[in-house]
């Protein structure tokens, strides 16, 4: 068995990783785990540094998830793409022909009382609703079970 899990480094990636290792640690699977790096719009001196600065934290990581998966028992393969984040993994699972793609729903929500949090429902159904998310892009057109852990 293969599982893809697309991988950020957040806090929701780190804690779906751990939720997948508890879940399929019985069915011994390779896990995959896939990070994207975001091109910047503009070719400036500035964006290219951070874009940069980026790369270099997502292979961070990974090299930290890898040793986690690891050292519970997994076999696991590392990958990094560069582009928009909804179609480098449509086009991952495309490739990699997991069995299964399991992802964290991104939050921006910050730990905090019932006013942050309903804040954060707000602008997490508002982005839902106006540019769309990672998960929505992928659960209508990924071609492989999805499985798309919720943000606590």
């Amino acid at each position: 068995m293969k599982i893809m899990l697309a991988y950020d480094g957040s806090r929701n990636a780190k804690l779906a990783l751990a939720q997948a290792v508890e879940m399929f640690r019985c069915n011994v699977p390779t896990l995959m785990l896939v990070a994207v790096a975001e091109n910047p719009r503009h070719s400036t001196d500035a964006n290219e540094d951070l874009f940069q600065e980026e790369v270099e934290e997502l292979h961070a990581a990974l090299a930290e998830a890898k040793t986690f998966a690891e050292n519970e028992g997994f076999a696991v393969q590392t990958h990094m793409a560069e582009g928009d984040a909804r179609k480098q993994l449509l086009h991952a699972t495309r490739s990699l022909q997991p069995d299964l793609l399991v992802i964290a729903r991104h939050s921006q929500k910050p730990d905090g009382g019932i006013i942050a949090q309903s804040l954060s429902y707000f602008v997490d159904e508002l982005d839902y609703m106006t540019f769309g998310s990672v998960s929505s892009f992928l659960a209508r057109r990924v071609e492989v079970p999805l499985l798309i852990f919720p943000s606590p």
